[in-house]
């Protein structure tokens, strides 16, 4: 090639540069605007817990896997295509699923997937290949897992069980309490090994991407990172049972077990890096430069309607969801007030809640009629608000079960900072729902096809129950909350109809 005709090739690559960069900065911020609302809930999880602080590393090691793999784009273009539109939309509608159903996690994973599909429509296939492991390590910004919570939970409690029974230790596990002889053990949710897990396999997956070349040792060392840090919170949980047992005092035994946890969990990486190094590859394979040539780039225009197209599919979900969500103002429905109990008098309402005097404890009852197309994302929403969830620094869920009314099963919430112990169920088309996937599937179609009873939520909450005395401090209170919804039977009844029952 004479230097002419090079010196041309340069200029057609400088002019095509600037509007290819022009356009995909302004898809990205497209893309950015539609899914604000997940960008900024992802960001909030991430300071508020300990178990996704790693996400702030997750885009930059994800340029950084882009700088590494360079090579293998040497003498490459970009070649937008409008195809990565159609594989938008399995996205899209597990996007609206997702929206429907009050999942944020699934929303943000549906959000990464278009986005990855922006990239790819603006790249082209092959430099998508060649950068693909920097596009799917993206899928590490969304904070999942936390559903992992209570089965973690389990495993742990199930660990410590069989090692202490192994050791000959005497011991008694109810559900996630442990007893030894002069201590007591609760497996709580900052227990259950969920951050050291969640980090875990993101480390794996960037480790196999950089030592491995092989997708079966990648899939393998993931699978590693998954089974090890579980079994490893198992060892350390019961290490911290048996000190307790050993020493007479769990309180000594579990100090500052969190921070050793992360000294624990250090060291098992550790093992578990030099576990894999034995195995590991080359990954730098020798690349052929490609020489530049006289051929005619893409026009820019190409880039123009690859992002227009994929942009324009990806805001379908969200402008029917936005449509869906105008769904008008409460009804007004027709119910008895509240009943005071022996235990629990009338006292003065505050803030459209009525409130009860309970031997000195606050009581507060709350009933909130929906919009009958208000999506499970607005009665979770309002359930937190309610519960006061949505301020406490943490939160265990359970069931409280109250004999002699209906619903007889409640979502009980026991807070921290405040100190809050709140019971709740919801209505839905006139049966009582605690706010599983069932309660959540129903009214996601009645937010769709229409033709439902309005929802209704009913909360009672019982303020600073430390306030009893210690050692009967919860069963007092919730002995309050069931003695006072017991006596609120025709409240349920009158609920009932409203929503759809008999």
């Amino acid at each position: 090639m004479t230097a002419a005709a090079l010196t041309q090739v340069r200029l057609r690559s400088a002019r095509y540069w600037l509007p290819f960069a022009a356009v995909s900065v302004t898809a990205l911020c497209a893309m950015g605007l539609l899914f604000r609302a997940e960008a900024a809930a992802a960001v909030q999880v991430w300071l508020r817990s300990t178990a996704y602080g790693h996400c702030f590393l997750v885009l930059p090691i994800a340029l950084w896997l882009a700088w590494d793999r360079r090579q293998g784009a040497r003498g490459l273009a970009p070649v937008p295509t409008a195809w990565p539109a159609l594989a938008m939309l399995p996205f899209a509608a597990a996007w609206f699923a997702a929206e429907r159903l009050g999942l944020m996690e699934g929303r943000q994973l549906a959000a990464i997937g278009m986005t990855e599909a922006v990239l790819i429509a603006l790249l082209g296939w092959r430099l998508a290949r060649v950068f693909a492991a920097a596009l799917l390590y993206l899928v590490f910004l969304v904070p999942f897992g936390s559903f992992l919570v209570p089965a973690l939970q389990s495993v742990t409690a199930w660990f410590v069980d069989v090692g202490l029974g192994v050791l000959g230790v005497p011991h008694v596990v109810d559900a996630f309490v442990i007893e030894v002889p002069d201590a007591t053990f609760f497996v709580a949710e900052a227990c259950a090994g969920l951050r050291f897990l969640i980090a875990a396999v993101a480390f794996g997956a960037l480790y196999g991407l950089v030592v491995y070349r092989g997708p079966w040792k990648r899939l393998a060392f993931l699978a590693a990172s998954c089974v090890v840090p579980i079994v490893a919170n198992g060892l350390r949980a019961l290490g911290i049972v048996l000190a307790g047992y050993l020493i007479g005092d769990a309180e000594a035994a579990a100090a500052d077990h969190l921070i050793y946890g992360w000294g624990f969990f250090s060291a098992v990486i550790v093992l578990l890096t030099l576990a894999g190094l034995p195995f590991r590859d080359d990954f730098r394979a020798s690349v052929a430069p490609v020489r530049a040539t006289g051929a005619r780039l893409p026009s820019p225009r190409l880039a123009a309607t690859a992002a227009l197209a994929t942009v324009l599919t990806a805001a379908v979900a969200p402008a029917i969801a936005g449509l869906l969500n105008r769904d008008g103002p409460a009804p007004n429905l027709d119910l008895p007030g509240f009943a005071a109990t022996a235990d629990c008098v009338a006292a003065p309402p505050h803030g459209g809640m009525a409130r009860f005097d309970c031997h000195g404890l606050t009581l507060t009852a709350t009933v909130q009629a929906l919009p009958a197309r208000a999506s499970p994302a607005a009665l979770r929403a309002a359930r937190s608000w309610a519960t006061g969830e949505q301020d406490a620094a943490d939160a265990v869920t359970s069931v409280l079960t109250v004999d002699g009314v209906r619903p007889a099963e409640w979502r009980l919430v026991e807070l921290r900072d405040p100190e809050r112990l709140a019971a709740s169920a919801a209505w839905i088309d006139g049966d009582p729902a605690m706010g599983g996937f069932a309660g959540r599937a129903r009214q996601a179609w009645n937010s769709v096809a229409g033709g439902g009873k309005p929802p209704v939520l009913l909360t009672v909450a019982l303020a600073s129950p430390r306030q009893l005395l210690p050692a009967q401090e919860r069963e007092q209170a919730i002995r309050l909350l069931g003695d006072f919804l017991r006596a609120q039977a025709p409240m349920f009844a009158a609920i009932r109809r409203a929503t759809g029952g008999r």
